[in-house]
């Protein structure tokens, strides 16, 4: 398996666990927005620790990007990120995934799952295309949403957010049901992208189903 080895060219927090990490850009390294690779960091003793992360920056950028929510009390690599600093260096793999943009839809995103949606919303910025999609944002707290002015200004508003641990005036409290997707999904026939903790998307999947959403319309990632 092919290794790139990159250097750090800017890291800083997005939220309070949140890091938003731009790295070199390998020759002739391509990915479509929403794809992953596996990271590593080029340290001693962590070098075989990869961890997949899906890159935010776009196939034309001239560096590479990651939004990576780190787990300090895990002691595990995305806790040695937090030590990090520019110049270091973190070994990439190779591409992968699945979960493409394939029309306009709704985005169902549990935490930093947000990531490849992110890349798609760009992506369709970018090359000025014209849309309807929304998203459905699930976060424990407020503090943990990620980029949210951004995702606000690329879907024109149209941001659901629900906290799970939180209760604000701002934003709807407890998890997603059935009911609460039937609320903001008004076309069973359109696409629905799921990327968040697995068992979000098991319950979520099953949501889906129960209110009508074809599964050959339900495209998902997990991580």
């Amino acid at each position: 398996m092919k290794k790139h080895f990159v250097k750090i060219i800017a890291i800083e927090h997005v939220t309070h666990d949140t890091l938003r990490i731009e790295t070199e850009k390998p020759s002739e390294y391509t990915f479509v927005p929403g794809q992953a690779t596996d990271i590593a960091i080029n340290k001693n003793g962590w070098q075989d620790e990869k961890r997949p992360f899906t890159f935010t920056s776009l196939p034309s950028d001239k560096t590479l990007e990651f939004i990576i929510k780190t787990y300090p009390a895990h002691d595990g690599a995305t806790d040695k990120l937090l030590d990090m600093v520019t110049g270091d260096e973190l070994i990439l793999h190779e591409v992968f995934g699945s979960i493409r943009y394939q029309g306009e839809g709704v985005f169902i995103a549990g935490g930093a799952g947000v990531t490849p949606f992110l890349a798609m919303l760009r992506d369709l910025k970018q090359k000025n295309v014209s849309h309807n999609n929304k998203m459905i944002f699930a976060n424990k707290t407020q503090a943990d949403i990620i980029l949210g002015e951004e995702l606000s200004e690329l879907l024109d508003g149209r941001v659901v957010h629900i906290l799970s641990e939180e209760k604000t005036e701002t934003y709807p409290y407890g998890i997603i049901t059935k009911d609460f997707l039937q609320s903001h999904i008004n076309d069973v026939s359109q696409y629905v992208y799921v990327c968040g903790p697995i068992p979000m998307m098991e319950a979520v999947e099953k949501q889906l189903a129960e209110i009508g959403i074809p599964s050959d319309n339900v495209i998902k990632e997990g991580w």
